[in-house]
């Protein structure tokens, strides 16, 4: 998985939702959804996100945990929408 992808996603989570640029405050594999890190308003804007500065579309049934609920499921939801484009 890119590396470069996973700090970015990663960066965008500690700085909106941890206000801290510790990162260490969240590993690529915590479930940001079961850590308290965000909510289901938080996952919306993750997906804004996704799909603004990532330039990778979220249709209504990919917004799930498998696909969202961590920095690596989102680097690799992303590059696999990125690789069927």
């Amino acid at each position: 998985m890119a590396e470069a992808l996973c700090e970015k996603i990663r960066d965008f989570i500690l700085e909106n939702f941890l206000f801290t640029t510790d990162t260490a405050a969240v590993s690529l594999d915590d479930s940001l959804l079961d850590r308290g890190v965000v909510d289901s308003t938080g996952m919306l804007e993750i997906v804004m996100f996704i799909e603004e500065q990532l330039g990778v579309e979220v249709a209504d049934a990919e917004m799930i945990p498998e696909n969202l609920d961590s920095v690596n499921n989102i680097a690799r939801f992303v590059e696999c929408k990125r690789q069927a484009a």
